[in-house]
């Protein structure tokens, strides 16, 4: 069943180059439809107007709507990641041509962000009291999270 909700994702001129980078970044994740512009514009005729992808069952919609707007970190998405492995593997990734931030945050070379989170991460926090201040400790101390070191910190003697 489609989703009644498609993020729509605004490109200057590169939606399909980042709708095909999504893809390769993502094992479950396919192309979609490309749309190109007709005589009526208001991009040139022929140059494409949206490409659409999916990850991981949710559909996206690049939109080469032109310089007007950029994306900023007010938007992001968030990866849950059971593993280190998974984590590195998207820091790796989406990082490649962008920019590691803070705490788990990512931009990619589009100017897309990103919340590269372990699932270990909000479980770890929610117990509250001295053991999140810990996790919170050390993760506002990284950039990329890093699992094992979170979990160190809430098992640290107060």
């Amino acid at each position: 069943m489609k989703s009644k909700i498609t993020p729509c994702l605004w490109f200057d001129g590169r939606a399909e180059e980042a709708a095909k980078f999504y893809v390769s970044v993502f094992r479950d994740a396919k192309m979609g439809e490309v749309t190109r512009y007709g005589e009526a514009g208001p991009g040139p005729k022929g140059s494409v107007m949206t490409a659409s992808f999916t990850i991981e069952g949710q559909e996206f919609v690049g939109l080469n709507g032109g310089p007007n707007f950029k994306f900023n970190e007010a938007v992001s998405f968030q990866l849950q990641c059971e593993t280190q492995a998974e984590v590195d593997h998207f820091w790796e990734k989406l990082t490649a041509g962008g920019q590691e931030v803070a705490c788990g945050w990512v931009k990619d070379k589009f100017g897309l962000s990103w919340q590269i989170v372990p699932t270990a991460l909000p479980r770890l926090l929610k117990a509250g009291g001295a053991q999140a201040e810990r996790v919170m400790k050390a993760m506002l101390g990284m950039k990329k999270l890093d699992i094992a070191a979170l979990e160190r910190a809430a098992k640290a003697a107060a």
